[in-house]
C-alpha cells in the first residue's frame, strides 16, 4: 500500500509517494522552501523527482535535489523546452481571478528562471513508477502547459500538478497554454471515478465532474 505526504509549500505543494522507506517525491516548489523539502523527506529513501510541469514552482528545487541525493528527474518531454524559456508555451487566462494569478505567475517567470537540469528520465500516458519502488501510474494531463502530468496512485489518488486547482475553489487549471486539452483533461480525470484529487495548488478533494 503506498501512501502519499503532501508537502506544504506556502500556497503550492509537494507530494511524497511512499512504500515503506522508499519514495518519489512529486514537484519541488520554489527556492524559499527548499528546507522544507528536504526535512520532509529526510525519513525516506528518494529514488525519482518527478515533475508534472516544468513552471518555477514546481521545479526551482529539481536540480538542487537532485544533486543533493543522487536521483534522476522525470519530466514528459512536451515541456522539456520550458527549461530553457517559459515563452516557449505562453499562458492565458479567463476569469478576473484566473487573470490575477496570471499576473503574479508572469512576475515570478519574469524574475525568476527554473535553474538549467537535464532529465534522464521522460514520462508518457500509461508508464509506471514500479521500477522505483511505488506504484504510480502516469497519466498525460495537456493544456496547463504541453507536457503536463498527473501520477494515479492505487487508482485511488491522483495528483495532478496544475491540471486542475484549488487556490480559491476546486476548479479546472485557471491558467493555460491550450484551453482546449486543459477541458479535455479536466473530463479525463472526472471518468476516472472514485479517486482523492490532491492539486499543485490547494487542498485536496473528491473527484467530481469537473467540466459540465
Amino acid at each position: 500500500m503506498n501512501t502519499i505526504h503532501r508537502i506544504k509549500c506556502g500556497n503550492g505543494n509537494c507530494y511524497l509517494i511512499a512504500n515503506g522507506k522508499d519514495a518519489v517525491l512529486v514537484d519541488t516548489s520554489k527556492r524559499e522552501f527548499y528546507d522544507d523539502i528536504v526535512n520532509a523527506c529526510k525519513p525516506f529513501n528518494i529514488k525519482l523527482i518527478v515533475l508534472t510541469h516544468v513552471h518555477i514552482d514546481h521545479a526551482e528545487n529539481a536540480i538542487a535535489l537532485s544533486n543533493l541525493w543522487g536521483v534522476p528527474i522525470a519530466i514528459n518531454e512536451r515541456d522539456y523546452e520550458l527549461i530553457e524559456d517559459y515563452n516557449f508555451q505562453k499562458l492565458c487566462a479567463r476569469s478576473f481571478l484566473g487573470k490575477v494569478v496570471l499576473l503574479l505567475s508572469l512576475k515570478l517567470f519574469k524574475n525568476r528562471k527554473v535553474p538549467e537540469f537535464k532529465p534522464t528520465v521522460f514520462l508518457s500516458e500509461g508508464d509506471t513508477l514500479l521500477s522505483y519502488g511505488v506504484n504510480g501510474k502516469v497519466l498525460e494531463l495537456p493544456g496547463h502547459t504541453n507536457g503536463s502530468i498527473g501520477i494515479d496512485v492505487d487508482e485511488k489518488n491522483l495528483i495532478v500538478g496544475d491540471a486542475l486547482m484549488n487556490m480559491f475553489y476546486p476548479t479546472i487549471s485557471m491558467l493555460y497554454h491550450d484551453r482546449k486539452k486543459v477541458l479535455e483533461s479536466a473530463k479525463k480525470i472526472s471518468n476516472l471515478g472514485d479517486r482523492i484529487i490532491y492539486f499543485g495548488h490547494g487542498d485536496p478533494v473528491n473527484n467530481k465532474k469537473w467540466v459540465h
